[in-house]
């Protein structure tokens, strides 16, 4: 795909360059030739006023030498004969044959006559006498001059439009690749029994969709196994009571080949079903441990969640307001975490503000490279009185009960992608959770956690009701 795009832009852009080029290489040829006489029409126009006063040889050859513009050489003038037995006279460098000269008299108007080295304009000009004939000498160099370098400037416009649309081929072409292998390669791996393999949500809307698609399968497939293993588990366990009921009845068979079968075959099925036990329980922690690692997609989770906490909040009146959930965003934390973590901070809005106070979800990507996720609770409350200790763990100061657990597991799992939480003050005027999610390990830059404290510092004595809120 990648070199079919690189041969399609070269195609195209090869096409384009030559369609524009050579025509505008052929224009640039014929307007230095056109510069070139019209220099000539003008030095032979200088001319033509003298030849209207006189005739005299030596102020013709004054003339000439004054109209020389370049290089001398280049100016000639026929003046016809004056009277009976004179004789037609040439003034300065002629090189037009007397044919040509004969023709532009006979046609009254300026003509262009091909010379050896060049060609020369020949212009009629009416004296006393007759008709006399201004040439000016135009070399094939004057015809060609500056040609070549704008032939050259063209040529490398084009091998730059060229170069660059293979390039911008390349590029596009990259961006459809990766992604595409990427998801082969993930579905390559699924297939081998990695089961936290995922594929990053990103490239062109398509591959987009298709990522999408392929991780939301391969959570329906790690689900799926969860489901076939926790039943596996569930029949083994059911097995032991009547094999229990087996052993003791074999236990009384007494004593003979029979009896001593029957009881071999009874500690061999107990010995499968607990080898069965044993596998099922390992592979339900592997599944667990894929699903974990694979992560989840937030702004699905939170949808589930928000749809839980709508109904509530409709009854008591409070406006919601959610945004940042209309693509994917994929976080390295097990779903039933992130639920938990939402729940817990949804919660405390539930709890700790009074009905008809509005409050917000927002998702959004943080960082340089777009390398953390921010998930925003916040709310019109009266806030936190002391948001250090409601991250503390036991820290039950509003008198309600509150253990401390909800902001606890939320840090917690902040930091285990190493991110953190931050408590401050939010637009809508209350308090703002602020829960920073890495998605490669690394936490907010340097200096971000100590934007949280000079927030929380700010949001003291907000009021008495919201200092328990954990």
């Amino acid at each position: 795909m990648r070199w079919a795009l690189v041969k399609v832009a070269l195609a195209v852009t090869v096409m384009v360059v030559v369609a524009f080029a050579v025509p505008l290489g052929l224009v640039v040829k014929e307007m230095a030739g056109d510069r070139a006489y019209s220099n000539a029409e003008r030095q032979a126009a200088t001319i033509g006023p003298v030849l209207a006063i006189t005739t005299d040889r030596i102020q013709l050859e004054r003339a000439v030498a004054s109209a020389e513009t370049g290089p001398g050489g280049r100016i000639g003038v026929h003046v016809p004969a004056g009277g009976k037995g004179a004789k037609a006279a040439e003034i300065g460098s002629c090189r037009a044959a007397p044919r040509d000269v004969a023709s532009v008299i006979g046609l009254g108007r300026a003509s262009i006559a091909p010379v050896r080295g060049g060609s020369v304009l020949l212009q009629p000009t009416a004296v006393a006498t007759g008709i006399a004939v201004v040439e000016v000498y135009v070399p094939d160099a004057a015809l060609t001059n500056g040609v070549t370098t704008s032939w050259l400037v063209l040529a490398g416009v084009g091998l730059a439009l060229i170069v660059g649309s293979v390039a911008v081929a390349d590029r596009l072409g990259t961006r459809m690749v990766r992604p595409a292998e990427r998801l082969a390669g993930a579905a390559h791996d699924l297939g081998t029994g990695s089961l936290g393999v995922r594929v990053p949500e990103e490239g062109p809307k398509e591959l987009r969709s298709a990522a999408v698609a392929f991780n939301s399968m391969a959570d329906q497939v790690v689900q799926l196994l969860a489901n076939e293993r926790e039943l596996a588990a569930d029949l083994s366990h059911r097995l032991r009571t009547p094999l229990t009921v087996l052993r003791l009845n074999a236990a009384s068979l007494g004593e003979g080949p029979a009896a001593d079968h029957t009881r071999a075959a009874v500690e061999q099925l107990e010995r499968e079903v607990d080898q069965i036990i044993r596998t099922a329980r390992e592979q339900k922690a592997q599944t667990r441990q894929a699903a974990a690692a694979a992560g989840c997609d937030a702004a699905e989770v939170i949808r589930e969640r928000m749809a839980f906490w709508s109904a509530l909040a409709e009854d008591e009146g409070r406006t919601v307001r959610v945004a940042g959930i209309h693509r994917p965003v994929r976080l390295p934390v097990a779903r039933p975490d992130l639920a938990a973590a939402l729940d817990a901070m949804l919660g405390n809005v539930f709890r700790h503000t009074p009905e008809g106070t509005d409050f917000a979800v927002d998702v959004h990507h943080a960082g340089a490279a777009g390398n953390a996720v921010i998930v925003l609770v916040s709310d019109a409350g009266p806030g936190i009185d002391d948001p250090a200790a409601a991250l503390r763990r036991g820290h039950g100061g509003g008198g309600d009960g509150s253990t401390g657990l909800g902001l606890d597991i939320v840090r917690r799992l902040a930091e285990a992608t190493g991110g953190d939480v931050r408590i401050g003050r939010s637009v809508l005027g209350g308090t703002e959770v602020r829960v920073w999610l890495a998605l490669d390990g690394r936490g907010p830059r340097g200096g971000a956690r100590g934007g949280g404290h000079r927030l929380r510092r700010s949001l003291g004595g907000r009021g008495k009701r919201a200092a328990g809120r954990v």
